[in-house]
Order: structure tokens, then C-alpha cells, then sequence
């Protein structure tokens, strides 16, 4: 098992920056890849970025491309998600997850494992 955790959500103006975290917790975090999804209201589940195991691969929605960076921390076991360029269509509750491959997903079927969610919230 994989516990998830993530912080560092909250309220920001458009064009502000904001970095997510996930800490990791419980099984080793070895070969494991992680991604970040979104959830907008009224909207299905999208994915946002994905990062393998030794982050040597990652993986963008074009929506983001330019503006977010993911990276992670095997020694901490923590990945990362740095937002800038915010827009309010950012808005959305992000989500970390964490699949039992060394490789990376875009599939929210694809993760094994996921944290409870973090409020994102960009004001216009």
C-alpha cells in the first residue's frame, strides 16, 4: 500500500504560481511512477502530468504544457507539481496518484493509489 498526501493548495490570482506536493508513505516508493490529476466542478477527472520513477520521462496535458512542471523526490519520497501562469480554469481539486510501474500513465485506470485532494483556486 501507498498512502498519499498532498499540500499546498489554495487561493491565487491569476498569474500567480503555486507548488503541490505529495508525500508518499508506506510501501517503498520504488518503481512506482506518479501523476497529478484534476477535478473541476461538474467535470470528469483529467489528467494534469505524470513523472516515472526515476523521472527521467514525463508527461504533459497540453492545457499545462509551458505554464506547470512535475518532478519528485525519490529520497524524500515526494513528487511535486509547480503551477505558474495560473489561470481561473485552473480551478479545480488536484489529485496525486501513484501507479505500480516504473513508467508513466495519462489514464486515471492507469494509478493504483491516490491522496485525498487539494483545492486549487484561481481567482480572475
Amino acid at each position: 500500500q501507498v498512502q498519499l498526501v498532498e499540500s499546498g493548495g489554495g487561493l491565487v490570482q491569476a498569474g500567480g504560481s503555486l507548488r503541490l506536493s505529495c508525500a508518499a508513505s508506506g510501501r517503498t516508493f520504488s518503481n512506482v511512477a506518479m501523476g497529478w490529476f484534476r477535478q473541476a466542478p461538474g467535470e470528469e477527472r483529467e489528467f494534469v502530468a505524470a513523472i516515472s520513477w526515476r523521472g527521467r520521462t514525463t508527461s504533459y496535458a497540453d492545457s499545462v504544457k509551458g505554464r506547470f512542471t512535475i518532478s519528485r523526490d525519490n529520497a524524500k519520497n515526494t513528487g511535486y507539481l509547480q503551477m505558474n501562469s495560473l489561470i481561473p480554469e485552473d480551478t479545480a481539486v488536484y489529485y496525486c496518484a501513484a501507479r505500480s510501474s516504473a513508467t508513466i500513465g495519462s489514464l486515471d485506470s492507469e494509478y493504483n493509489y491516490w491522496g485525498q485532494g487539494t483545492q486549487v483556486t484561481v481567482s480572475s
